[in-house]
C-alpha cells in the first residue's frame, strides 16, 4: 500500500510471527528505523493494518510478563462454539479490538521516549503469519 500522499514520512516494516498468540518485541526495530531515517523530534505513529493483530506497550525486562499476558488472553476470550465467524478466529478479532491497532509515541533528539521498563510489542493473535507494521513520523 502506498502512503506517499500523507503529510508524514512513513515506512512499512515486515514482521514474521511464530506463534498463535505472541507478544513480539519490536522496540529495537523501531529504534533502528528512527536512527536510519534520521527522525529527530516529533510524533511517531505505529499502526498495525491487520484485524487479528495489535500493538501495545508493556514491561520489557521480564519475559514472564509477555507469557502471562498471552495466557490471560486465552482465558479472557476462549474460542467458544457460539462464535459464528466461519474462519474460526473470532477470539483474534476480539483481542485485536481490545488491545488496539495503533500507538503514538514521542521522539526527542532522535530517541524514542519510553519509560525505564517499557517496550513496544507487536501482538499476534492468529499466527504464525507474515505481518506488517507501519511507522509514520511527523
Amino acid at each position: 500500500m502506498d502512503y506517499a500522499g500523507l503529510a508524514m514520512e512513513t515506512i512499512t516494516l515486515p514482521l514474521k510471527t511464530t506463534g498463535r498468540h505472541q507478544l513480539q518485541p519490536v522496540t529495537a526495530l523501531i529504534v533502528q528505523t528512527i536512527q536510519q531515517r534520521g527522525w529527530c523530534d516529533g510524533v511517531l505513529t505505529i499502526f498495525v493494518p491487520h484485524t487479528t493483530a495489535a500493538v501495545t506497550i508493556n514491561e520489557n525486562a521480564d519475559p514472564d510478563v509477555a507469557r502471562d499476558m498471552t495466557g490471560f488472553w486465552d482465558q479472557l476470550v476462549p474460542n467458544v462454539p457460539t462464535f459464528r465467524h466461519a474462519e474460526g478466529n473470532t477470539p483474534a478479532h476480539i483481542l485485536s479490538s481490545l488491545v488496539g491497532c495503533s500507538l503514538q509515541l514521542l521522539v526527542v533528539n532522535g530517541e524514542l521516549v519510553l519509560g525505564t521498563w517499557q517496550g513496544v510489542y507487536f501482538c499476534e493473535f492468529d499466527g504464525p503469519r507474515t505481518r506488517t507494521m507501519v511507522l509514520g513520523f511527523q
